[in-house]
């Protein structure tokens, strides 16, 4: 019985963090509605589509409406209802919201309580906060909501996806993943070879040490961490071992690293996947979203075809394996969407690690909703998140911010920061003050192998044209796919290492995690986070007594509105620390400068409808603190929040520089004819997609530039047909279609 596996799964979910009845409930209820007349002719086809998923919100607002059971009432008719559209808001002036959905007429349903066997009179559950814990209890119980949601639509997908698999005679492939004890034997291992292969050296030996310390701290108890170690410090690899060590002495189930940009995922997750195993490791880029409905149809309320498939055709990842490699895009959004395909994923978060690669990277304008969320996994769903970075941002209560997070000295994962910070300084850096290109381009001309690292893909592409005439010239941008960025990054390295000419341009996606090694690195003015990020990519493995780092002010191009502040913020600190200013006093005044000299409103600037929609303050005042009843603006919330405030969408070119010319051609013909869009296909074409702003998307197809894969399929999958408009050099054209590349700051 469909309801009973439902409510059974969302169970087995829920039991992480203690709402397992609440869960169950929904299960059961969520389908009630197809009990009426109307949608058993709608199956038949002999009537339109019903609204089915309003009944089974209204018997649980009926059901639980005791004082004391109330809240869970609220909190399963917000699941249920949404459980094909999406959680809507609490209240509010349209037919959508939750309120005017318990209060609309819905078709009559007999016999849904004969379906619903073990439904209980009165739900017992723990509240997700204490009241010795100074949180939000609204907040918390959104959350809630949102992680009820998720165990709910999972389990539905789910039991979906087996009844129609059964039905078919197929076999369905989920699981069967190593457990996280073989991932940190494998890993072990993997890093035993990394030793012996490395020629012994102070830094070597320093990294070591960060290790064994890391690894040591994996007994203290699941929380709140940081780990503050220096570029070039092995940070990434050692905080995936302490993230496993940590999770097999806890019980913790799974390791997601969060990443903040997608230029960077396909490394980490190609070095994971080298040491702990192919099938064990996701890669979940955050801004390749299959699954968005058209802006033009965004779906009816019970959005589901009379066979039921429409599910399944939601092909996101509900992240139920052993390592997640994600952007932060992909993890922060997903923590306040409302969308089912976006929420599948979220109860998997509970008892896990999180790791937060360059945790300095979140996002100001959303700093306050993305601590809060960081704060209640820890608190209420059992994970342990990690902030791991060279230059620890000041985000702790101990920095004085107020709201921020409790993380005592001892939760660092690094062995003396400070003394790592003088052990493992490897660079000298310069201010150069106002420098024309036509400086820098000669300066190329002087020197074989040098990065400049620039604020706009206009910039990059204006310098790259002034140097592409010399020898190893290179210019990288995220307007190229990912695998042609990989295959250049790889060509780069190869071509470092055998002392061949490399002068490369790139804009900022370069800077976090990218392990390039370079004699001398300018870096156009930036935020001191950043700068500190590109210092890291010169003189990296101490070949040298000391690397090269200019940092100057590009008197030829005018500063991205995106980095005014952090450049004040970065020559405020640079007054007061600058004979030393990556150093970690100058770090801590510039973040504070950044978080706090612009005033608390900028960290919570969310966006709707043009106007500016503080997301805490929101989930605030939806709250009844007396009654407990929460009516939460969810569909707004995740209207608002966008870490990249530019929507951007997916764009398939056909680049042939890969090992096999004729990939693309074959996973394109592969989602033409597929009667559903098959989920290694859409992983694999995530390697050949380029993110572009959503206008840009829509000329090129007016335009015949890019057509759709599958018109059963709208415009969700598009690829690009028209001739010279990819580069080998450059990536992706969009000056044919009124978009100057100055649009785009990487």
């Amino acid at each position: 019985m469909h309801l009973a596996e439902v409510g059974n799964r969302a169970a087995e979910f829920a039991v992480r963090f203690g709402a397992d009845e609440i869960a169950r409930a929904a299960g059961l209820l969520h389908d009630i509605g197809k009990c009426s007349d109307q949608y058993q002719k709608y199956i038949r086809g002999r009537a339109p589509s019903p609204d089915h998923s309003t009944a089974g919100a209204q018997v649980a607002a009926r059901r639980y409406a005791a004082r004391d059971q109330a809240v869970f009432g609220r909190l399963i008719a917000f699941a249920v209802a949404g459980h094909h559209a999406g959680l809507a808001d609490g209240t509010g002036g349209n037919a959508a919201t939750l309120d005017a959905r318990l209060a609309k007429a819905v078709p009559h349903y007999d016999g849904w309580e004969a379906q619903t066997h073990g439904l209980s009179e009165r739900l017992r559950a723990r509240l997700p906060f204490k009241p010795e814990r100074k949180s939000d209890p609204g907040y918390s119980l959104a959350f809630l909501c949102r992680m009820l949601f998720s165990c709910l639509v999972d389990a539905d997908f789910l039991a979906t996806e087996r009844f129609y698999a059964q039905a078919a005679g197929e076999r369905i492939q989920r699981g069967d993943h190593a457990p996280l004890s073989v991932l940190q034997a494998r890993l072990d291992e993997y890093m035993t070879r990394l030793v012996k292969k490395a020629e012994p050296g102070p830094i070597d030996r320093l990294r070591a040490d960060i290790l064994v310390h890391a690894r040591a701290k994996a007994a203290l108890s699941p929380g709140l961490f940081t780990m503050t170690v220096p570029t070039g410090g092995g940070k990434t690899l050692t905080s995936l071992a302490f993230g496993l060590n940590h999770a097999v002495r806890h019980g913790l189930e799974r390791i997601i690293y969060v990443i903040p940009y997608t230029s960077i995922i396909e490394q980490t997750a190609r070095v994971f996947r080298e040491a702990l195993g192919e099938e064990d490791v996701l890669e979940h880029h955050g801004n390749v979203d299959w699954e968005q409905p058209s802006r033009e149809d965004p779906g009816r309320a019970d959005d589901e075809d009379p066979t039921g498939l429409h599910k399944l055709r939601r092909a996101a990842e509900n992240w139920d394996v052993p390592v997640v490699v994600t952007t932060a895009v992909q993890f922060f959004e997903s923590l306040h969407a409302a969308r089912p395909s976006r929420c599948r994923k979220l109860h998997n978060l509970a008892r896990s690690v999180v790791i937060l690669d360059e945790a300095q990277t979140l996002p100001v304008h959303l700093l306050r909703p993305c601590i809060a969320a960081i704060d209640e996994l820890a608190a209420n769903y059992g994970a342990s998140v990690v902030l791991c970075t060279a230059t620890q941002p000041a985000l702790k209560r101990q920095d004085s911010f107020t709201g921020g997070l409790d993380i005592p000295e001892d939760r660092e994962l690094a062995p003396n920061p400070e003394e790592l910070y003088r052990n493992l300084r490897r660079v000298k850096v310069e201010h150069a003050g106002c420098v024309p290109d036509a400086v820098i381009a000669a300066r190329f001309a002087e020197t074989e192998r040098m990065l400049c690292i620039v604020n706009s893909r206009k910039h990059a592409r204006a310098l790259y044209g002034m140097i592409s005439g010399l020898s190893g010239a290179r210019h990288l941008t995220t307007l190229m796919c990912p695998l042609h960025r990989r295959v250049m990054l790889a060509d780069i390295r190869t071509a470092l290492a055998a002392g061949r000419p490399v002068r490369l341009v790139a804009t900022s996606l370069i800077e976090a995690g990218v392990d390039l090694d370079f004699p001398e690195v300018w870096r156009a003015e930036t935020g001191l986070d950043s700068l500190a990020q590109a210092a890291g990519r010169c003189n990296r493995e101490g070949k040298l007594p000391v690397g090269r780092t200019v940092l100057f002010e590009a008197v030829d191009h005018k500063l991205p509105p995106v980095f005014r502040q952090p450049v004040d913020a970065m020559k405020e600190a640079l007054r007061h620390h600058g004979e030393d200013p990556l150093g970690l006093e100058a770090v801590r005044q510039y973040f504070r400068t950044l978080y706090w000299v612009k005033g608390e409103d900028a960290l919570d600037a969310a966006k709707l409808d043009g106007e500016r929609y503080p997301i805490i303050a929101a989930i605030k005042e939806s709250f009844d603190a007396r009654s407990l009843k929460i009516d939460t603006p969810f569909a707004s919330i995740a209207a608002a929040f966008h870490i990249i405030e530019d929507i951007m969408d997916p764009v398939i070119v056909r680049w042939h520089g890969g090992n096999d010319p004729d990939e693309v051609p074959q996973l394109l013909d592969a989602l033409r004819f597929a009667k559903r869009p098959p989920g290694a296909v859409l992983r694999r074409l995530q390697q050949f997609t380029v993110s572009v702003p959503v206008r840009a998307r829509l000329a090129m197809i007016a335009s015949g530039a890019v057509q759709p894969v599958n018109p059963d399929y709208g415009d969700r999958f598009v690829a690009l047909v028209a001739d010279g408009l990819y580069s080998d050099q450059t990536g992706l054209s969009l000056d044919p279609f009124g978009m100057s590349i100055e649009a785009g700051f990487m």
